[in-house]
């Protein structure tokens, strides 16, 4: 068995996360890479290469789920940009009996030139989708999308098109954005029929 050297998949508070790329679309003003290498017991979630599935494969079959019931695709980079693997991986951890959830950027349409919601919702219990913004001139400032302005649209049509598969979808803002953007959020998120849910902001890690 071969040395797994890259942290593909770590552990923080009672979560089990996976880094299955650092590969992403966006360079926002708050995420964690800017400040630091590594998350709990990571080691540095900065790659050495996109892992393929084998790899993932590896990380999951040497670690002990005993006491956990979720992976979390979440990593340095937006897992839908290694979609193949995503995928792989969520069927195979379905069959050790391991439920997943994704945290994304919602670019995913973007990234791959396609709908790829049904993939997604075919294969992933649970999605949360970043909306951190109310409209596309303060998305565009704050998460700084290779997409440019169509990106917030695309990202809200992300979350509609799930909801079409599953109603395990949610968009979430961090409340540092104030109470007033908040409840700006909250009518965007009615407005396309998607929960919210506001998560607390730390300069560590969440």
């Amino acid at each position: 068995m071969s040395e797994q050297k890259d942290a593909i998949l770590y552990t923080y508070y009672n979560n089990v996360y996976l880094n299955i790329t650092n590969a992403c679309p966006c360079n926002c003003e708050f995420c964690i890479r800017r400040t630091t290498d590594t998350v709990g017991d990571s080691g540095s979630l900065w790659l050495s290469h996109n892992p393929p599935f084998e790899d993932v494969k590896e990380a999951i079959d040497n670690f002990d789920f005993s006491g956990y019931t979720e992976a979390v695709f979440c990593g340095y980079g937006e897992p839908t940009s290694s979609l193949d693997v995503l995928i792989k991986t969520a069927k195979y951890l379905h069959e050790k009996g391991i439920k997943t959830r994704l945290n994304t950027n919602g670019l995913g349409n973007l990234i791959h030139k396609r709908d790829i919601t049904k993939d997604i919702c075919d294969n992933i219990d649970y999605i949360s989708i970043s909306l951190n913004a109310p409209n596309a001139e303060k998305y565009n400032a704050i998460v700084h999308p290779a997409f440019g302005l169509k990106s917030f649209d695309a990202m809200l049509d992300f979350g509609r098109q799930c909801k079409k598969y599953t109603d395990n979808v949610i968009f979430s803002v961090v409340d540092i954005i104030g109470e007033d953007e908040i409840a700006e959020c909250q009518k965007v998120c009615d407005s396309v029929g998607v929960p919210l849910r506001v998560r607390e902001y730390t300069a560590t890690y969440e």
